[in-house]
């Protein structure tokens, strides 16, 4: 079998990043930006340490001006097929492989990197701890898929009325907590998560 060859690392710089790991309900999201270093984006931050209005005017400046974004996600069935490190793992190879520019380095929010190997070609990557607040393209990718997420999120609260998804996002809330032992889960649930176990 021929090994990949290693793609240019002198290339743009991808961030990636995710959102939905903890949460009990809904897909995990990741994200995949390459910034225009010749057009800066003011005030990008960790999506966690932004208010939901900041986060919004920056995710459609994001989208309006960087080189290119995409999102990638893994669904509660390959959540709970797969396990949430993996699933996580899946959803940013999938954002990064949809950019429609190649990055020369992909640097990851985190200690972990995903699978970069795409065809014949392998990508140089680069874990960072605590990226989201250290490089600004990270940071874009944790505010694309916080603010990508939570959108999901609203559309299933139309489907799913009953277990108050576009409050709490599918976050192990109180009053999720309260509707999930109420009602039961429902398909946006992940089974192997202990709380949604225990309501089966």
């Amino acid at each position: 079998m021929q090994q990949a060859r290693l793609f240019e690392t002198s290339g743009p710089v991808a961030g990636v990043d995710e959102a939905g790991r903890g949460p009990l309900a809904g897909p995990v999201v990741a994200a995949a930006v390459i910034l225009d270093a010749r057009d800066p984006i003011a005030g990008l931050a960790d999506s966690k340490k932004l208010g939901a209005s900041k986060r919004a005017a920056l995710a459609c400046e994001i989208r309006a001006r960087a080189r290119s974004w995409a999102v990638g996600w893994s669904d509660p069935g390959e959540i709970d097929e797969i396990n949430i490190l993996a699933a996580t793992m899946l959803a940013m190879r999938r954002a990064v492989g949809h950019l429609a520019i190649v990055p020369g380095t992909v640097k990851v929010d985190g200690n972990r990197l995903p699978d970069l190997i795409f065809g014949e070609a392998r990508l140089h990557g680069e874990a960072i701890v605590g990226g989201d607040g250290k490089v600004d393209a990270i940071s874009a990718a944790s505010i694309i898929a916080k603010t990508t997420r939570d959108a999901v999120m609203e559309y299933f609260d139309r489907i799913y009325p009953a277990y108050g998804f576009a409050q709490h996002k599918g976050y192990g809330t109180a009053l999720h907590l309260e509707r999930l032992h109420h009602y039961g889960p429902c398909d946006l649930h992940r089974a192997s998560y202990a709380p949604v176990r225990a309501a089966l």
